[in-house]
């Protein structure tokens, strides 16, 4: 049967309990922050390793959403992301009145909000980085954005 790698996003750290009660029921590795796992799950298909993961952890660790980590054939990552009850049927209301299917609705919206994003971040690098200019020098800049990739530390 296949692997899939699958990368589970949390919306608060991970306690080390809860770490260690997810561990009894899959193998995983947390990032620095414990904010990100990345397991391998045996399934057929990505949905079902997907939706394999999502029953494991349900109720141990508080899962903001679950991707297959690489993209497939045609660049896709799959994305699961649990909606409460409200703003699936907020979805639904607004799917069925662009007349589109909800899951066809959802990819076209994230697809736009990503290009959105992509569009918006040089701007928004410009502006923080002219912010940081005001408060410091350019050659303590450049030191600070060398020593942080050095450490491997995130840069945001």
């Amino acid at each position: 049967m296949p692997r899939h790698a699958v990368e589970v996003t949390l919306t608060r750290p991970a306690t080390p309990a809860g770490l260690a009660r997810v561990s009894r029921v899959m193998p995983l590795a947390a990032n620095h922050d414990m904010t990100r796992l990345m397991a391998v799950m045996k399934a057929s298909n990505p949905d079902q390793a997907l939706n394999r993961a999502r029953r494991r952890v349900k109720g141990l660790l508080p899962v903001g959403s679950l991707t297959i980590h690489y993209p497939d054939q045609e660049g896709q990552v799959l994305l699961s992301v649990a909606f409460s009850a409200a703003a699936a049927a907020a979805i639904r209301h607004s799917a069925e009145h662009e007349g589109q299917e909800t899951h066809v609705f959802l990819a076209h919206v994230i697809r736009r909000a990503l290009a959105d994003y992509a569009r918006r971040e040089p701007a928004d690098l410009d502006h923080a980085l002219r912010s940081l200019l005001t408060r410091t020098s350019p050659d303590r800049l450049v030191a600070a954005v060398g020593r942080t990739l050095t450490l491997g530390e995130p840069a945001c």
